[in-house]
């Protein structure tokens, strides 16, 4: 490791220097349906939280820093369809976001060398909040349990 540890998604930690990271940007879908009133406005209910999705940007430069096999291997996560536990903060303050899947992963390398490998790779990684059913298992098994 390069330095302290900022944030990580599985076995990958984001450094300060190696696999770093630019920004990261955050959304929580909590949509509202209509009910259609008679003679008045449509009122409307909450469905529930349907999905929070994550998108981490940076920029690497293996060269000099390293990184590109961390990116690697969140690629390799990706194809294998792993979800990684998602942490941020440091061992002190740690804030643990749960299991997320990766959705895409963009790579754009510039300022390529004689042998091909690019100086500069900017990524972005795209995941979403990974769904499980409640600790007890789904509704149906639930019922079933107390049926027999």
């Amino acid at each position: 490791m390069s330095g302290p540890v900022a944030m990580a998604l599985g076995p990958y930690a984001f450094e300060a220097l190696g696999f770093g990271y630019q920004d990261i940007s955050r959304r929580v879908n909590t949509p509202w349906v209509d009910i259609p009133v008679a003679q008045a406005l449509n009122q409307q209910q909450w469905t529930g939280p349907t999905s929070e999705e994550v998108t981490i940007r940076g920029v690497l430069f293996n060269e000099e820093f390293g990184g590109q096999d961390s990116l690697n291997g969140l690629i390799a996560s990706a194809l294998a369809g792993t979800p990684l536990l998602y942490i941020s903060g440091d061992a002190s303050e740690g804030l643990i976001h749960g299991l997320f899947t990766i959705q895409s992963v963009d790579e754009a390398g510039t300022y390529y060398d004689r042998f091909g490998r690019a100086w500069r790779n900017a990524y972005s990684i795209s995941m979403k909040k990974y769904g499980q059913a409640s600790a007890g298992g789904s509704a149906l098994s639930s019922l079933s349990g107390l049926l027999w």
